[in-house]
């Protein structure tokens, strides 16, 4: 997750879509990331601190979420990273922040 929130940050495309899935990465082009970045960036600042709420095991994923919160807006926000194994690797099949 530290990644992908570094790389939002940088508005990264490489970097933030380098663990996902083929299927998650098709579904995401460049100039989406940079749209969603700017939107997110001009509503509610940059990432700030993010506390482990707890991890989900599946017979073939994984599900982790967070407490975010931003750096605009306040109050407490959702991440949540969903893994697979593609090609005998862990990637990110979704991940999100409500």
């Amino acid at each position: 997750m530290d990644n992908l929130m570094d790389a939002s940050t940088e508005t990264d495309y490489d970097r933030h879509v380098r663990d996902f899935s083929a299927r998650a990465r098709s579904g995401l082009g460049e100039s989406r990331f940079l749209a969603i970045c700017a939107q997110s960036q001009s509503e509610r600042g940059m990432f700030a601190g993010r506390a482990l709420l707890g991890i989900l095991r599946r017979p073939h994923s994984v599900v982790v979420t967070w407490r975010q919160r931003f750096t605009k807006a306040e109050g407490e926000y959702l991440a949540e990273l969903f893994l697979a194994e593609e090609g005998g690797r862990p990637v990110i099949e979704r991940v999100m922040v409500l």
